[in-house]
């Protein structure tokens, strides 16, 4: 399981979100470059951004900031936030984006949904966030009658890579992951699955290391506000995984 670093951007900088909401936002960075550099010291494989203004607007806005990102460390990226139209697509795998994660379109839109996963086999994730077991969309500000379970279903068929699982009731919140809901959703798909949202501290860590065939948690607010020592944390992951591999 990977411990997956999030650098969330607001107008450029790096922030963090309160349950996802716009004007509940903490400025941790106007230098969003020198995270990501932190979080590959710290021994990072990948990095989670998202462009929150595009996933509000639906219209990217922090491509020089991603760009920027992208030439500063050598560690793969994943990206979302407004990623609608083919040629968001093209743009980012033309900056070096190793993969990219599809929200809302994925809902509203699934031929654009399903000529990505076909154009770009294994390079595309869904981000599916959901409340209560309902998937949320348009930055989580609207709430579907669709069940989070019923689309990761939807997906596997038309060929998406993985998902990303996110809690909106627990992100930003240090409360704990939703372990049930994570589970479930793993074993209700054969395609990789990313849990996010709500992980306060390592032992939260070591509690999803007992989902099994967890691809990875993304940790935000904790590390930024040192809850958790990301070195630390993917020191312990790494070693609790190769005991368990003997």
């Amino acid at each position: 399981m990977l411990v997956i670093p999030a650098i969330d951007l607001k107008g450029g900088q790096c922030v963090r979100l309160l349950q996802g909401k716009k004007e509940a936002v903490t400025t941790y960075s106007n230098d969003p470059s020198a995270i990501a550099k932190l979080w590959e010291s710290c021994g990072a494989k990948l990095l989670h951004i998202v462009d929150l203004d595009g996933a509000f607007s639906g219209n990217q806005k922090n491509l020089n900031a991603i760009i920027k990102i992208r030439q500063s460390v050598k560690i793969a990226l994943q990206v979302g936030g407004g990623i609608r139209k083919i040629g968001n697509i093209i743009r980012l795998f033309s900056a070096g984006i190793d993969r990219i994660i599809i929200g809302t379109a994925a809902i509203e839109d699934p031929e654009f949904l399903t000529d990505s996963c076909k154009r770009y086999p294994g390079r595309i994730l869904i981000g599916i966030d959901a409340k209560d077991g309902m998937v949320a969309i348009r930055g989580w500000e609207e709430i579907t009658s669709l069940k989070a379970q019923e689309l990761a279903k939807r997906l596997e068929v038309v060929g998406a890579a993985g998902i990303i699982y996110t809690d909106i009731s627990r992100d930003g919140m240090l409360s704990g992951p939703n372990i049930d809901a994570i589970r479930e959703m793993v074993e209700n798909v054969k395609i990789l699955v990313i849990a996010s949202g709500g992980v306060s501290c390592i032992e939260d860590i070591k509690n999803l290391l007992q989902i099994k065939n967890l691809w990875g948690v993304i940790t935000g607010k904790a590390i930024y506000s040192k809850a958790i020592n990301l070195k630390e944390a993917i020191k312990f992951v790494t070693s609790y995984e190769c005991l368990r591999n003997e």
